[in-house]
């Protein structure tokens, strides 16, 4: 995209003096949106793993053909001061840059993947013979990494599958610790199994995990392919997850925002970071491991509001009105959220969002149960990044939650986020954050 408005911009200088007049951008303009709205219709983003360099270039230059033929048939229609002439050059300059630029992204990618940076982590479900032909051919081609197999049948279960290890039940997967780094969940029974398959795939549900059905498909032998995801694979996609293109959106919206907003607050941040330290004995900051993107732990960053020798990292006592635990800035910081503004640096680092479902500490206790043992749905929240506010902060789910039931408004108001998020609902919630939180007289905080 970068070199596509660097290009524009060099076609509409008016290198023969022409006018930069409205009939003299347009045809550029329209190009370069056509280019780059083929590009990623066309995949040309994706590297595949089994994709020639020849194919992949091949869809790059007909999406650079596309854009060309758009700027070509703008220029017919609207005429202006563009030449016919330099269209052309436009074509050729446009193809050399993306042609040249995919050719080096993809000989990068493939040295990665040689070296075992981009290989997904797998785990199995099911200690069967399908398993065991993914796992000999997953130490043949080197596509992916099998970090363990699951089965529920352990009394029939070998220990092993090739030197992967049998690691327990499909109950054991859900609170294994090797579930934060697992990439792709494979379920490998027989489809034909199918209360045994709507077993499976109910109870691991409550994983933020993308999870797969793989069968033995006749006259499919690609398997290292299929786990991989690709689009020939013998692969059913049993949910759906957070599309990539999305959440690169997301992501530079996140920078575009908290880079300004974090430079226009920085004498707000000093004076309560004085007012903090002057207010008690103890640091500045209080940090906090909290559920982060596919549940995976993160460490906030707060203002402290409490006395330090009264911090509760795991929320295991939540707050309530007039604790005797927060400070008297404390209050102040925490009735206006103001102690949240340090988890700018959260988002700057990629760990969370400025709009998504709030973090919630590791094992939150509501009364005398942990957070996420109330409800099966749980870990729909842990599909995207976690926000500094969210659907949920605005229609008044904020702070402590003390009774199954707030757990639950909390937990739908993120899911209902989750499924319909977008730019501009981002934009809205932050709109609304301020006069919510401020005009909020009900929620402890």
């Amino acid at each position: 995209m970068v070199v596509v408005s660097l290009v524009l911009v060099l076609w509409s200088l008016p290198g023969s003096l022409l006018d930069a007049t409205l009939g003299g951008m347009l045809p550029p303009i329209v190009g370069a949106w056509c280019l780059i709205a083929s590009l990623a219709s066309l995949r040309v983003y994706e590297l595949r793993r089994q994709e020639r360099l020849a194919a992949h270039l091949a869809r790059a230059a007909a999406a650079v053909a596309i854009g060309v033929l758009g700027a070509a048939l703008t220029r017919l229609v609207v005429g202006g001061p563009t030449a016919w002439s330099s269209i052309p050059t436009w074509a050729l300059s446009c193809g050399v840059a993306v042609l040249a630029l995919h050719t080096l992204w993809w000989l990068l990618v493939r040295r990665w993947r040689s070296q075992g940076w981009l290989t997904p982590n797998v785990v199995i479900v099911g200690a069967t013979a399908l398993a065991e032909q993914l796992v000999r051919e997953t130490l043949e081609h080197r596509d992916m990494h099998v970090l363990g197999i699951f089965d529920d049948r352990l009394k029939r279960a070998p220990r092993d599958k090739l030197g992967v290890p049998v690691l327990g039940t499909t109950e054991d997967l859900l609170n294994h610790r090797v579930i934060s780094a697992v990439d792709l969940i494979v379920v490998a029974v027989d489809p034909a199994a199918t209360a045994r398959v709507r077993e499976i795939t109910s109870r691991l549900a409550v994983l933020p995990n993308p999870v797969t059905l793989v069968f033995d498909r006749p006259g499919s032998t690609d398997r290292a392919a299929a786990i991989t995801r690709l689009a020939d694979s013998p692969l059913a996609e049993l949910r759906h997850v957070e599309p990539e293109r999305r959440a690169f959106a997301k992501r530079v919206q996140d920078l575009l925002l908290a880079v300004p907003i974090l430079l226009v607050l920085i004498p707000v941040l000093a004076l309560i970071a004085l007012a903090v330290r002057l207010d008690s004995a103890g640091p500045v900051f209080f940090r906090q491991s909290r559920h982060g993107f596919n549940n995976e732990e993160i460490v906030v960053w707060k203002f402290r509001t409490m006395r330090q020798e009264a911090a509760d990292a795991k929320a295991e006592r939540q707050v309530t009105a007039n604790d005797d635990r927060v400070t008297a800035v404390g209050r102040v910081l925490r009735k206006t959220s103001l102690d949240e503004l340090p988890q700018l640096l959260n988002v700057l680092s990629g760990e969370m969002s400025l709009v998504g479902p709030r973090p919630h500490a590791m094992g939150m206790m509501t009364g005398d149960v942990q957070s996420e043992k109330l409800i099966a749905e749980y870990a729909h929240r842990h599909r995207i990044k976690p926000g500094m506010t969210g659907w949920a902060a605005i229609h008044g789910s904020r702070g402590p939650m003390h009774t199954p039931a707030e757990v639950i408004q909390r937990v739908e108001l993120d899911i209902e986020y989750i499924d319909h998020h977008s730019f501009w609902l981002d934009l809205w919630i932050m709109l609304l954050t301020v006069p919510s939180v401020l005009g909020d007289r009900s929620s402890v905080r």
